[in-house]
């Protein structure tokens, strides 16, 4: 036969649908959670000697009477039910017990003193478990409460890790960024307590938009906003886990909240601009009509001791200064006017002001305008480029200002600024998000990767002298919906009858075929433990793309289940990455024993991303595989869990198909759920 014809019916039979018998392999831990073993933020002093205190009668008690010892008693109570379904009762008489209070009990400090393991630092804490039982002895009440969150790190299926160790935090102030939206109570209730279990003890509150008495009066109150009853909420929620509220409502600059509905039009700094940025601070109805009721109802809302009024980029967009009176002032007295009239204002309702530092202490104005501010003023100095030496806190600390450092989301970013802030002796550090005034939601799809910097952040915080958070991305989708650490039986798909390419590349065949160094042969086959699931591997069925080198292969692939399941554990990837976020670039066909079908869509970067992508903007994938190509770029392959609405009804098959774009699926493991009989 002609090389032609060869290579065109190799092509039509590529190009249809390829069914295949697959092995199916029952397992006993299809899926199992599997707890951790880095404690985060890791402790200052850790030791971890062999031995588990078994949990069969094990119960709590507390001694003492602050509200932070019932309340980590709460913490280790729902962390008992959500991950081994079982009630931490309280501690009878007579058997080992997990203790919690202070160094105000005289015993307690005593048996601390005893384990060499004391600590008086602030929020400092000894913990130590053993055959005798489990002690957690706080400095203070809010460090009986920081032990707790490291005890249930230790807790697994077996029981408590045996371990002694003694910890404080290195900076005073740990600051986490949350938002206020009509979607608060969704995010806010699981991010509250994951931030509580990170060891943060603020919360900056994005406040802007909160739907305050005094803007519904003015017809800008926007829709999309948190209720007051909601901004209420949240501040005791986020008392009662140990985090102080300090709401953040921007002011100067970014006051597009104040002209919604096309409102306070009188009131714009720059009475041409078209998208109004800033306001007028030479109007008094500026002051009366707007900012100063609302900052009124906030220190009521919030019960907060400190509002950050930004001030931030104030000249980014609007002319600043607009106005005739304005120019004849000059920028730096309005600004200064401006920081002390709300300074002295917010003083008068007995609470603290914080700045954002850029507009006040750029090279244009550092020499004079900082010396006409209050000193009890305290300044966030944000920069999100990774670094080792940001020498502008020690400039703005010797001024006579409190500094916290704010970092945002790049690797090394939280981590170099902590450093920065513990040698100038600063007060601490705050880690920003800006997901958008209405996206809470993304916080978990969409800008997941803003949440995964909650916890390496964490880390830096507590302990700048640690390791960089290992696994961050797995903690943060654990610690924001907890898994139970239980086993779920299901089946490995043996799917080698379907693969059209090897995860190695010798001969610039396999994989992409870009050659042995650009490939993913550090990806083991045979059964593996990918995160907390369970595959059987054998190679990739890759399919049809743009790029010429799979352009050869088949838009689709079918594999054969006949089975029921719970759940389709789906360990994929694509070759390339998508042009475009969110784009669908395939789709899974599961095909019912009656007939019917169900699709699951494949949009790029929610529920599939090239190997080479690492960023994980959304948890809906769960972590999967990570590693490094033989020439050490690093990559992954994510796992989506697709829950069957139909569970009760056998499965037939799966296709897997392809859009044929840049980014092409590929399907490396298949896993089912759930019994199945």
């Amino acid at each position: 036969m002609p090389r032609t014809l060869i290579t065109l019916s190799a092509a039509l039979l590529l190009a249809t649908a390829h069914a295949a018998p697959p092995q199916i392999t029952p397992i006993p831990d299809a899926r199992a959670q599997i707890p951790a073993t880095q404690l985060v933020p890791q402790p200052k002093r850790a030791e971890f000697p062999a031995g588990t205190l078994a949990l069969t009668g094990l119960g709590i008690r507390t001694v003492g009477n602050a509200p932070e010892l019932n309340w980590a008693m709460r913490d280790l109570r729902t962390e008992w039910k959500t991950r081994l379904g079982a009630t931490l009762a309280d501690a009878p008489a007579g058997k080992p017990a997990i203790t919690i209070g202070t160094l105000a009990d005289a015993d307690l400090a005593a048996r601390a003193k005893a384990a060499g393991l004391g600590t008086t630092a602030a929020e400092g804490y000894a913990l130590w478990v053993d055959a005798g039982g489990a002690y957690i002895v706080g400095a203070d009440a809010k460090g009986a409460y920081e032990g707790a969150q490291t005890l249930r790190q230790l807790l697994t299926p077996a029981g408590l890790r045996f371990a002694r160790i003694s910890d404080s935090p290195a900076m005073k102030e740990r600051v986490a960024m949350i938002y206020l939206d009509q979607y608060s109570k969704g995010v806010n209730d699981a991010l509250i307590p994951m931030l509580a279990a990170l060891k943060y003890n603020t919360v900056l509150v994005m406040s802007n938009y909160v739907q305050w008495d005094t803007a519904k009066a003015g017809g800008y109150a926007n829709p999309g906003g948190a209720s007051k009853a909601e901004a209420k909420r949240v501040a005791t929620l986020a008392r009662e886990h140990g985090l102080e509220v300090i709401p953040l409502i921007e002011t100067l600059g970014h006051v597009e909240w104040m002209y919604y509905g096309g409102k306070n039009k009188d009131l714009y700094q720059d009475p041409d601009s078209q998208n109004p940025f800033a306001y007028d601070t030479l109007n008094p109805a500026t002051y009366s009509r707007v900012l100063f009721p609302i900052f009124k109802e906030a220190v009521e809302v919030f019960g907060a001791r400190t509002i950050h009024i930004g001030h931030d980029e104030v000249r980014n967009r609007d002319r600043f200064p607009a106005r005739a009176n304005g120019k004849a002032a000059g920028f730096e007295k309005l600004f200064v006017d401006d920081t002390v009239k709300i300074h002295d204002y917010l003083k008068s309702l007995g609470a603290n002001t914080m700045i954002w530092h850029d507009s006040a202490f750029s090279d244009s104005v550092i020499a004079t305008l900082p010396a006409k501010l209050p000193r009890d003023i305290q300044v966030a100095y944000w920069n999100y480029a990774p670094d080792r030496d940001y020498p502008i806190i020690g400039q703005i600390a010797k001024l006579g200002f409190g500094v916290l450092g704010a970092s945002w989301d790049e690797e090394g970013n939280a981590d170099g600024l902590a450093n920065a802030v513990v040698k100038a002796k600063a007060l601490g550090m705050i880690q920003t998000r800006w997901t958008g005034y209405f996206g809470n939601p993304s916080i978990w799809d969409g800008q997941a990767q803003q949440g995964v910097a909650y916890v390496r952040a964490a880390g830096a915080f507590w302990n700048p002298e640690a390791k960089a958070v290992a696994n961050a991305e797995s903690l943060y989708r654990d610690l924001y919906a907890p898994a139970a650490y239980r086993a779920a039986a299901g089946a490995t798909v043996n799917l080698s009858a379907a693969v059209t390419r090897s995860l190695t590349d010798n001969d610039e065949k396999g994989w992409i075929g870009k050659g042995p160094d650009i490939d993913l042969r550090n990806l083991k086959t045979g059964v593996q433990q990918i995160g907390a699931y369970k595959f059987n591997i054998s190679g990739a069925v890759m399919l049809r793309g743009k790029r010429g080198a799979v352009s050869d292969l088949p838009t689709r692939a079918t594999v054969e289940i006949g089975r029921r399941a719970d759940a389709i554990a789906f360990l994929h990837t694509a070759g390339w990455p998508g042009a475009v976020a969110r784009e669908n670039i395939g789709h899974y066909e599961i095909a019912y024993a009656d007939g019917t079908k169900l699709v699951q869509p494949l949009e790029y970067g929610r529920h599939i991303r090239a190997w080479t992508d690492l960023l994980p903007t959304s948890m809906i994938p769960a972590p999967g595989w990570a590693g490094k190509t033989a020439d050490g770029l690093e990559v992954n392959v994510p796992v989506l869990e697709w829950k069957n609405p139909k569970p009760g009804m056998v499965i037939k098959s799966v296709t897997l198909v392809s859009e044929g774009l840049n980014a092409n699926p590929t399907l490396i493991g298949l896993t089912l759920i759930g019994e199945g009989k």
